[in-house]
């Protein structure tokens, strides 16, 4: 059975910072700069916290996996935001030009 996780992270360093978003990007949908929600079985959580597990400093560094409980039976991705609204990070870019042919 799967589950949602959020999985939030707190990296010290900008090397495995680097290391952990690129990894994470192969587990989860990017959501918020060190914010993931993954669809995890028990065995893709152990292979995830493994894989942090070998990059992150264990006294400096901090991952937190949040279970949000089965994905089963789940509506759609309920969001809702406080201050900025809530935007997919991974969402098309849309550039404003500031300049007018005028």
């Amino acid at each position: 059975m799967r589950k949602t996780y959020l999985v939030c992270y707190d990296i010290c360093d900008d090397k495995r910072l680097r290391k952990v978003f690129k990894t994470m990007r192969d587990f989860g949908d990017h959501l918020q700069y060190s914010v993931f929600e993954c669809q995890f079985t028990p065995t893709d959580l152990a292979r995830c916290r493994h894989a942090l597990s070998e990059i992150i400093d264990h006294r400096e560094d901090q991952v937190l996996f949040v279970d949000l409980g089965p994905t089963e039976g789940r509506g759609d991705r309920v969001i809702t935001a406080l201050g900025k609204p809530y935007s997919p990070i991974d969402s098309p870019c849309i550039v404003v030009d500031g300049e007018r042919d005028d």
